[in-house]
């Protein structure tokens, strides 16, 4: 998951920095995403393991549903088809995550 996070990371800073996708990459996490890495700090053992299964769930089915509205109707085009093929990628991470709770 490192790799390819790392990977969609890089290219949507590429889109940005081309100026095909106008945005403003964020620096630092917000508040909701600072609270569930400063819990999972604080965690260990079966919570730490529970706690980070179901925020890897959420998380990537929050993400399949963004890239799966915006790759079908997106406003734009080089963001639209770099979600589309992206897509594939966050989904089995989802299927990942889910083996996660086992």
């Amino acid at each position: 998951m490192i790799t390819d996070h790392t990977k969609t990371s890089t290219e949507l800073k590429q889109l940005v920095s081309s100026g095909k996708v106008q945005a403003e990459v964020p620096t630092v996490l917000d508040s909701s995403h600072q609270s569930k890495l400063d819990k999972l700090k604080d965690a260990s053992g079966k919570d730490f393991n529970s706690d980070y299964a179901s925020d890897q769930v959420s998380a990537h089915k929050d993400a399949v549903s963004l890239f799966e509205r915006y790759a079908k109707g997106g406003d734009n085009s080089d963001l639209k088809d770099w979600a589309g093929k992206t897509l594939p990628v966050l989904k089995h991470h989802l299927e990942m995550a889910g083996g996660l709770k086992d």
